[in-house]
């Protein structure tokens, strides 16, 4: 498979790795932006990756109103040090994931952050749907698991495609920010309101 210099470029400006490691990813991994990000995180070679294991103490709590005041988001994102945390690439980047929540109203932030209760609701409400419609018995599950991962991606902040990117996930748009900017960040909570709910 032919990796185009573009891909190779864009792969580098996630992760940091060097040319030939992303090349070499994009090959091992038929070309699939996000399988080589993980392959790189999981070689090691990416230095958000390295970064991420480092301790977030500063940052900025940030609120973002939207729709004339009818929408609003309360939202924690921490980096290492203040002066990131004062750095406008990091207010741009607390702005955008805070419009991302307001638009997509996510649920939690990660997979490990969702009730197991909600999950196991959706189980059954699929379960019973897929069963409802006729499927049979024996690829009922395997029907659950498919929409219990789209609603994972649907409801998780980090697994959400970014609103104004969708070829990027927020967690895609984090990583360039730590890249970009050299120190761990991660977003803590978040608090979407709107009006009359």
């Amino acid at each position: 498979m032919k990796i185009s210099a573009k891909t190779v470029m864009e792969l580098r400006a996630k992760t940091d790795a060097g040319m030939m490691d992303c090349k070499k990813a994009l090959t091992e991994c038929d070309g699939n932006m996000e399988k080589a990000v993980k392959y790189l995180r999981e070689k090691g070679i990416s230095k958000a990756a390295k970064k991420a294991e480092r301790e977030t103490k500063e940052g900025r709590i940030y609120s973002y109103i939207h729709g004339n005041g009818r929408i609003g988001v309360l939202l924690e994102v921490n980096c290492e040090t203040d002066f990131v945390a004062r750095n406008e690439k990091f207010l741009v980047l607390c702005k955008d994931i805070a419009m991302h929540i307001a638009a997509s109203n996510p649920v939690a932030i990660s997979e490990e952050d969702l009730d197991s209760k909600l999950i196991e609701s959706e189980k059954e409400i699929y379960k019973n749907k897929a069963l409802n419609e006729g499927k049979p018995e024996k690829i009922v599950d395997r029907i659950v698991e498919g929409q219990i991962k789209k609603f994972i991606k649907q409801s998780c902040l980090l697994e959400q495609e970014f609103v104004k990117d969708a070829d990027k996930k927020v967690s895609d748009v984090i990583n360039e920010a730590i890249v970009a900017l050299g120190e761990n960040m991660q977003v803590s909570r978040f608090t979407r309101y709107s009006l009359g709910s």
